[in-house]
């Protein structure tokens, strides 16, 4: 009876997440759909994204955030944030995290989720990582976007991993692209995203969910030979913290 009551809890907990996910979409959808027609008017879809569609998902879980700064991010610069990634929470935390309006990098195949794919594939820069030519336009489309003073947010395992892999390899390509841009790697650890809500259906449940915003990495001396370099420091300073905070 306990195991039933609880696998009841677990469906209303991911229904209620979709729920969450698609009210404030259509509630918000005119504004929506007219700050997404221009590049220009992105900083209001940005502000709109975070304080009308991420913080009352989050919220609305339970799912609380905590937020450490090691160090701040500066207003009106650009950055590379990189975080592990482990749930669909991610999303929505490094929305609540960064005041700087910034531009996710992320996988095609996401666009076919129903109400939230027609925004995603017009605000993001998508990928097919199996097609080298889309790698090599995210590039273009990146150096476009930090013109217009964003930031740019790329989750570098290059999907979810396998629950039991703490932190996954890091591709290279935040970091190639850090280095070609000169802009700063930001660390960013997400604790506990994956006990709140990890894609194992019948898991998860209200609770903090801690962000520790980690030295930043200075890349203006840095060379396209030095990527793998800082892309292992970088994955090695996110594993510590995993680790420590186990």
């Amino acid at each position: 009876m306990t195991h039933l009551f609880r696998s009841i809890g677990h469906i209303s907990y991911r229904l209620w997440f979709y729920i969450l996910v698609a009210i404030p979409i259509f509630i918000f959808m005119p504004f929506l759909i007219v700050a997404t027609l221009s590049e220009k008017t992105y900083p209001q879809f940005f502000w709109m994204a975070r304080n009308l569609w991420a913080k009352p998902i989050l919220y609305g879980m339970g799912c609380i955030p905590k937020i450490t700064w090691e160090q701040q991010l500066e207003k009106g610069k650009s950055y590379m944030l990189v975080a592990n990634h482990t749930s669909m929470l991610d999303i929505m935390l490094m929305l609540a995290v960064s005041k700087n309006p910034f531009v996710f990098v992320g996988k095609k195949e996401l666009v076919k989720i129903p109400i939230f794919g027609f925004f995603y594939k017009r605000v993001c820069i998508l990928v097919d990582r199996d097609n080298v030519k889309s790698r090599t336009g995210v590039y273009l489309r990146a150096q476009r976007r930090l013109n217009q003073g964003l930031s740019i947010c790329i989750f570098p395992e290059g999907g979810v991993p396998d629950e039991s892999v703490l932190l996954d390899e890091f591709k290279d390509g935040a970091f190639r692209m850090a280095i070609a841009h000169k802009i700063p790697v930001v660390p960013i650890v997400f604790y506990d995203n994956k006990k709140r809500f990890s894609f194992t259906f019948f898991s998860g449940g209200p609770g903090k969910v801690r962000v520790k915003v980690l030295p930043f990495f200075e890349t203006g001396i840095l060379g396209t030979e030095d990527k793998s370099t800082l892309r292992e420091e970088v994955r090695e300073l996110l594993l510590t913290e995993l680790t420590n905070k186990r």
